[in-house]
């Protein structure tokens, strides 16, 4: 049983992983292997990172520190980018009131993990 809650561990790991790696790519902070470019895709970066938060809810209580330390930092990181990646894009897709959303919920989970 312990052998398989480690290969669990590793996946979920490697998934967080995936999705914050397709989210930096899509917020043109890594190339993009496929067309060895830097690109911006904003939606892409948005929908990863929701599902990451997604990930966080419900797996709520049932993470090891090492999981939940990875998912909180990657959140983090990527949350902040974002937030500064769609202000100098300043692309119409991304509006005002998407990056006030996405501001208050990181200063909300900054407030909540006690992070200055």
């Amino acid at each position: 049983m312990e052998e398989k809650r480690q290969d669990f561990s590793q996946h979920f790991i490697q998934l967080v992983i995936g999705l914050q790696s397709t989210a930096w790519m899509a917020m043109g902070k890594q190339m993009n292997p496929q067309t060895g470019k830097q690109e911006v895709n904003l939606d892409l970066a948005r929908d990863s990172i929701d599902t990451l938060l997604m990930l966080r809810e419900k797996t709520k209580g049932n993470l090891t520190e090492t999981e939940k330390g990875i998912l909180e930092n990657a959140m983090q990181d990527l949350e902040l980018n974002f937030i500064e990646t769609s202000k100098k894009e300043g692309k119409p897709k991304v509006k005002k009131q998407t990056e006030e959303k996405d501001s208050k919920r990181y200063e909300a989970e900054k407030k909540k993990t006690g992070k200055q």
